[in-house]
């Protein structure tokens, strides 16, 4: 009876599992960083700077004066549609994707933070982070949605069954 009871009233079995939901945190930090170094990396050898972590974390960086900062910008956005990808991947939950979205730029806030010794003040940061953070929500929402809304095969269902 207590089975029944936690299947009825909703669409999928969900439970509250902590280390899942931590395992998943530390994954999508790990493949946004990669792919964040990888990017700044590809985008400084373009450029001809020298590659540097202040690129990652030091909010004077980003900046539209030179081909430097606009690269790094460059990075930062296409950075956020792998992030999309990794949400769709990793989480592939629309409900979740806002919350690991906050949450990824969220410990970036606090990263930035401890590695600059100030709070980022800039306004060029604050937008940058907003607008890479509604990219990688919309866009993983987007895909998870996709996926949660494909048609559920019912071939396996005897053919004498009336739909």
């Amino acid at each position: 009876m207590s089975k029944i009871k936690k299947f009825s009233g909703s669409f999928r079995y969900t439970q509250w599992d902590p280390c899942l939901i931590i395992f998943q945190i530390v994954a999508m930090q790990s493949v946004m960083y990669l792919s964040l170094s990888l990017l700044v990396a590809i985008m400084q050898d373009l450029t001809g700077s020298t590659r540097t972590l202040d690129h990652l974390f030091e909010y004077h960086e980003l900046h539209i004066v030179d081909n430097e900062g606009r690269a790094v910008i460059l990075a930062f956005v296409f950075n956020a549609v792998i992030g999309a990808f990794a949400l769709w991947m990793i989480v592939g939950r629309t409900k979740l994707c806002l919350d690991f979205s906050c949450t990824y730029h969220g410990l970036h806030l606090i990263a930035c933070w401890y590695y600059n010794g100030s709070f980022p003040t800039t306004f060029s940061w604050w937008t940058l982070n907003i607008a890479c953070g509604a990219i990688m929500c919309v866009a993983g929402e987007f895909l998870c949605l996709r996926t949660e809304l494909q048609a559920i095969p019912l071939s396996n269902i005897g053919a004498k069954v009336d739909l």
